[in-house]
């Protein structure tokens, strides 16, 4: 995306910007690298012949850059078109409105069946292509969506689920379909893995992989929900302004009865919910949605006495996190701080019915097992307060994953299907100002899907040159394999180093990232701040993201303690004693440490087998602003998620090979004004490509079967010379214009200099009717030539060849006026002339007295007005002795001659 261009004066181009990311403009000069202010460098070419509505797929934008992408996507955008493909990459951008008309039976009837790219992009028509490998391949398919907080992934992935059901049919359980059991699943798994977040009110905390399974017949006969890294560290740790999972909301503002059956208060009340000042969303009724996630849980098959143990352990861990320890009377020993906190410790250990003593040992004791015999050692208040969290986090942890075994069972699975669609709803790539272990978790998630997402891009771009015949052995495969060995290789990687660090006890943040800096100061990816110890950045694909190690350790153990496991293993209530079920005899007397690091690795490794098993297909969600608002397109917003979501990295796939195809009739239709001897008489398309490919002296291009495939950069290499060629024609024609255009003013204005000659110099009785004449041609020339030819021509022409200028006088009168003092003048040198020849008896006769009474009339009879050192006559100003001095050299049309 960084090729050099041809850029030229006239050229149109997008510069970068930090505001809006690109602004386009046209180029007025070039001074050595530089266009205006903007490096040759941070420039890229504008297609000014892209149609008015965009593109539907952006492989088809003249150039495929980043601006150019972004223009494409604003444009569709403000048509309300929020689908738009790159291949068969799909990009869906959250419109923040409702748009039914695009999701209703007629319109899952237009796409059943019909070819991938014949219809406008939509994501029915992903689902389609997808049932139909299905069906025809027998191969299984998964189509991946993924995109931030408020991109709109539930939401597609309901669309997903909605036509999958369409297509296939309806196998009903317990009177509903498939679908609708995984869609009525939502609202518990969002009570209990959602969470507000900065950017998202209802933002996931968890991965989902859906599985549909279907029959021979291709009808739905099962499906599963598997899920990836529950934000466990939350139930304990929250910053302000985001909330805890819903669910502990949902329960506060729960009807008056069960509150005081849980002995709950506000939310405000508790530990876990007040390191937050926000409790309540904007729009949303906390009590409402309590109702609401009850009615679902009777939905999907849960009873109401499960319901009653889900919320009793729910109440239990606010309790928990409200139980606060002090200094005991032993070294390094704990209690509960004050009754309070002993208030809290009892009603916890009644909702959880299990024995009160029990559990404070649990949270301030640890036993250690010996050869020779059992220790029982106690814990200071630090170490209680870890033991408290640690146990708070475990059990929500287990009973997430209940709800999801517990709708899995309820929705039933089919043991014999062979194929199946999986639909990965996941979080995207993260960096905040504040980055931690969840961010780095959930980016190495998007760091391993897009290692996939390339070899997939890759493969379709093989697909497309082998299906056009084009040579592509040279083209390098782009891999991120570096960044995911720095992260999850054994031994040596990240995540390796953070377990070392979590079974030594004495392991600081501060040892954790020393031990980084030491082991990757050589790593390209791995960058050590200069302005802090313990942070460290890694250059993911998505760009530089700074972490920081402080929770790295806490958040990354995963304590299965005996004492906690024996605790809830004895409850008497049997909901709790099955999210605890014994562990294995060489377990249960010793403490096994667990990473949460190492078990999602583990995860996402068994994730990745399984699409790697299928065809994959790609939604990216994208969220245009972050006011959640209709109508309102972020440019700098939109380019970072694109970023992250992979598709600038697809796009430099593309820009690595071949990233501008046009097919044959396109291209000579653009481009034939480049070698016009080619287009002569009947040709074939493709020998005229060539020909004019090689008459620009490009070099690396390939002709395909249908298309013209271009390297990058040389497609602006046509534009530009395409610019000059239609730039100097444009100039001829100008020019054949202008002089048309001066010819027509110049015999105008010859025509009306002769007629005002000739009315000078016409016979005084003639005068008055032919004043009036030429006062009319005179207006009718006004309009026709405009007030320039008027004020501009007339005034400076006439006045400049004036031979004599008259001052002004402020009255006119035969004593005073010039003009009429020269007619005195005249009369008395013709008397003086008749007294000298009658003196002499000389014949005079015949002499003609010469006057210049016309121009008298001329001047007496029009209205005279004062205007600077001129008399202002009609509507044109002129300022002379005699009129027909504009006959000598220097006049009008000799002057008009020199300027046209």
């Amino acid at each position: 995306m960084g090729t050099p261009v041809n850029i030229i004066v006239g050229s149109h181009v997008w510069v970068e910007d930090s505001d809006v990311a690109w602004i386009d403009g046209e180029v007025e000069k070039l001074t050595r690298e530089e266009v205006i202010t903007a490096k040759l460098s941070k420039i890229y070419p504008k297609d000014v012949e892209a149609p008015a509505g965009g593109v539907d797929d952006m492989t088809k934008l003249s150039y495929l850059h980043e601006p150019g992408v972004l223009q494409n996507l604003k444009i569709r955008y403000e048509l309300n078109e929020i689908y738009t493909y790159t291949g068969n990459i799909l990009i869906a951008i959250n419109p923040f409105q409702r748009l039914p008309h695009i999701y209703d039976a007629h319109m899952m009837q237009q796409y059943k069946g019909a070819p991938f790219g014949e219809l406008n992009p939509h994501v029915f028509a992903v689902a389609d292509v997808a049932y139909r490998a299905m069906i025809n391949e027998g191969k299984s398919n998964s189509i991946l969506v993924s995109g931030e907080s408020g991109a709109g992934k539930t939401e597609t992935t309901k669309m997903l689920m909605r036509y999958l059901a369409y297509l296939g049919g309806r196998a009903v359980t317990e009177g509903r379909t498939v679908e609708q059991q995984v869609l009525e699943s939502n609202p518990v798994l969002e009570a209990f893995g959602n969470a507000k977040t900065v950017r998202n009110n209802n933002s996931s905390r968890f991965g989902k992989f859906v599985e549909i399974q279907f029959d021979k017949q291709g009808r739905i006969s099962g499906a599963a929900i598997r899920t990836y890294l529950l934000e466990r560290s939350r139930v304990c740790q929250i910053s302000d302004p985001e909330r805890n999972y819903h669910c502990f909301y949902l329960l506060c503002a729960a009807p008056q009865e069960e509150i005081e059956k849980y002995k709950l208060g506000h939310p405000k009340t508790f530990h876990y919910l007040n390191q937050s000042k926000c409790y309540e969303l904007v729009g949303i009724s906390d009590a409402h949605d309590y109702l609401a996630t009850r009615r679902a849980m009777d939905i999907v098959g849960i009873s109401e006495k499960e319901q009653e143990a889900i919320f009793r352990v729910v109440a239990a861990i606010l309790h928990i996190g409200n139980i606060e320890f002090t200094k005991g009377k032993e070294v390094d020993s704990s209690v509960p701080k004050d009754d309070k906190a002993k208030f809290h410790l009892k009603t916890a250990a009644e909702l959880l019915m299990c024995d009160l003593k029990a559990l404070e040992d649990a949270l301030c004791k640890r036993v250690m097992v010996t050869p020779e015999e059992v220790i029982k050692r106690s814990l200071d208040p630090e170490s209680a307060v870890t033991s408290r969290d640690g146990l708070a986090k475990t059990v929500y942890s287990r009973l997430f994953d209940w709800l999801v075994n517990k709708i899995n069972n309820s929705i039933g699975q089919d043991a014999n299907s062979k194929c199946l669609i999986g639909v990965l709803d996941i979080y995207g790539f993260e960096s905040f100002k504040t980055n931690s272990f969840e961010q780095f978790c959930i980016n190495f998630t998007n760091e391993k899907l897009q290692q996939h997402f390339n070899q997939h891009v890759f493969k379709m771009e093989q697909e497309e040159y082998t299906k056009e015949a084009i040579d592509w052995s040279y083209i390098e495969f782009v891999d991120n394999k570096d960044v995911l060995d720095l992260i999850e290789k054994k031994p040596g990687g990240i995540i390796a180093l953070l377990d070392e660090a979590c079974m030594f006890p004495k392991s600081t943040h501060e040892t954790f990232a020393n031990k980084l800096y030491q082991t990757f100061k050589a790593h390209k990816r791995f960058i050590k701040p200069k302005l802090s110890r313990t942070d460290f950045t890694v250059a993911h694909y998505a760009g530089e993201v700074l972490y920081q190690s402080d929770l790295f350790l806490d958040k990354n153990k995963d304590y299965v303690i005996p004492e906690h496991q024996d605790l809830l293993g004895a409850s008497k209530c049997p909901f709790v004693v099955g999210l605890f079920p014994p562990l294995p005899e060489e377990t249960s007397k010793s403490s096994k440490f667990s990473s949460i690091g190492s078990r999602f690795k583990l995860q996402l490794q068994q994730l990745m087998e399984t699409l790697n098993s299928t065809e994959p297909h790609y939604i990216r969600c994208v969220k245009p602003n972050n006011l959640l608002k209709p109508a309102v397109f972020e440019n700098v917003n939109i380019m970072q998620q694109l970023r992250c979501g992979g598709v600038l990295e697809a796009i430099r796939i593309s820009c690595a090979g071949y990233p501008t195809r046009k097919p044959f009739f396109e291209f000579v239709n653009r481009f034939g004004l480049l070698c016009p001897s080619a287009l002569e008489g009947s040709y074939d398309e493709k020998v005229v490509c060539k020909k004019i490919l090689d008459s620009m002296g490009l070099k690396g291009y390939q002709i395909g079967k249908t298309k013209i495939f271009l390297r990058a950069g040389q497609m602006a290499e046509l534009d530009a010379r395409r610019t000059e060629v239609l730039s100097g024609a444009a100039k001829k024609i100008q020019r054949r214009t202008r002089t048309h255009q001066a010819q027509k003013r110049f015999t105008v204005l010859r025509k009306a200099t002769i007629s005002l000659q000739a009315l000078c110099r016409g016979e005084p009785s003639d005068f008055n009717r032919a004043l009036w004449e030429r006062l009319k041609h005179w207006s009718a020339m006004w309009a026709l030539l405009g007030q320039w030819w008027v004020d501009e021509v007339v005034d400076d022409l006439l006045m400049t060849c004036m031979v004599v200028q008259l001052p002004i006088q402020p009255k006119c009168s035969q004593e005073t006026s010039p003009t009429g003092g020269s007619h005195y003048n005249v009369q008395h040198v013709f008397k003086m002339e008749q007294e000298e020849y009658t003196k002499e008896a000389i014949d005079w006769s015949y002499i003609v007295f010469m006057d210049n009474k016309d121009v008298l009339d001329l001047i007496e009879k029009v209205c005279l007005t004062e205007k600077g050192q001129c008399y202002q006559i009609g509507c044109f100003n002129l300022t002379f002795s005699f009129l027909f001095h504009l006959q000598k050299p220097g006049g009008i049309i000799a002057l008009l001659d020199e300027a046209w």
